[in-house]
């Protein structure tokens, strides 16, 4: 029934746009997906959404309105970018699984441990490397890069069976991943039997058994309820995954210079507007207190973390390198560089 819905507003939205251009939507309404609720306090898309919708109509005096589908309503992740880019929608913020099916180097972010804190990770995104990827992305896509968003902070490991204190504690667990090869690689090379499962199949797939466990930031963690079919929480914090918002670029090069000015200002507001949603909810009662009331959280030790890195990272090199060649790796050293340089800061 969903799907079928999903279908169908896609076809109106199609309908609604007809034979003409991108360029030459006189009303000049964006069209914005995201994957989650459109409240600005219960996620991060939904806060992007609402701030960026706010911005751009105010900053335009309404000469450009911003229509917001939220919650998967225009299908898939990997769908929904198909339709930016055909201009059915002029734009989504769309997780490293929707647009790896668009551009497969996304990959190269998944190096496990990489990061020393969080902040660093807005340097490098917001940096040269954010700009430099920006950039190969519309080259290779056709389409246009706003920013990166925070899809809730580092992914930590949950599952049903045992408490996570060394790779020995992952073997022969059925971890969910989202399907990329990448993260197939952290699971296998940590002994764990990756799954792919949709995102709409998580919940009921870990509570029937059909995956004992799952890695998600902690904000995803509890918005879904997987502390309902989860009892064990491990703070591995071993990967980042930024939402990446796409723009059909045939539309927003016929927006005028100064809206062109008032909707990149406001996307990168938007996603300042996220990274702080998502720490104040890992923080708060909708975040990790309330997950450590009904599981069992633990944060694994310096000496332990260094026998998680020493498995997985040599694996999703190696994964990197057969899987995208010279160019894969080349990126995969400015990005490191981009990490090592941030650090520094």
């Amino acid at each position: 029934m969903r799907m079928f819905k999903s279908l169908a507003i896609a076809a109106a939205l199609a309908l609604s746009v007809g034979t003409l251009p991108v360029t030459a939507h006189a009303a000049k309404t964006i069209k914005l997906a995201h994957l989650n609720k459109n409240d600005p306090f219960d996620n991060g898309t939904g806060a992007m959404a609402i701030v960026f919708k706010s911005l751009v109509e105010s900053g335009t005096n309404g000469a450009v309105k911003v229509d917001i589908f939220p919650d998967g309503q225009l299908g898939k992740d990997n769908e929904v970018i198909q339709q930016v880019k055909s201009g059915v929608v002029q734009s989504s913020i769309s997780s490293v699984g929707g647009i790896a099916s668009v551009y497969p180097m996304i990959g190269v972010l998944d190096v496990p441990f990489a990061y020393p804190n969080i902040s660093t990770t807005y340097k490098v995104f917001d940096g040269p490397f954010g700009k430099k990827l920006a950039s190969d992305i519309t080259r290779k896509t056709g389409l246009a890069v706003l920013g990166f968003g925070d899809s809730g902070g580092f992914f930590a490991f949950t599952n049903s069976k045992r408490a996570i204190r060394s790779p020995e504690d992952m073997k022969n667990l059925k971890i969910r991943t989202m399907g990329l090869e990448s993260h197939k690689a952290v699971v296998s090379s940590l002994g764990g039997q990756p799954v792919a499962i949709n995102w709409a199949e998580v919940y009921t797939s870990l509570q029937t058994g059909v995956a004992d466990g799952q890695m998600n930031p902690i904000p995803i963690i509890k918005f879904a309820k997987f502390d309902e079919v989860q009892k064990y929480l491990t703070l591995t914090n071993h990967l980042f995954t930024p939402y990446v918002w796409v723009f059909n670029k045939g539309f927003f090069d016929g927006l005028s210079a100064q809206e062109k000015d008032v909707v990149r200002s406001a996307a990168q507001s938007a996603i300042v507007a996220c990274r702080g949603i998502n720490r104040i909810i890992e923080s708060s009662d909708r975040g990790l207190p309330a997950l450590a009331q009904k599981m069992q959280v633990y944060t694994p030790t310096k000496a332990e973390i260094t026998k998680f890195r020493d498995l997985a990272q040599p694996a999703v090199k190696a994964q990197i390198a057969k899987s995208y060649g010279k160019e894969g790796e080349a990126l995969l050293a400015e990005f490191q560089a981009a990490i090592d340089k941030a650090a520094r800061q």
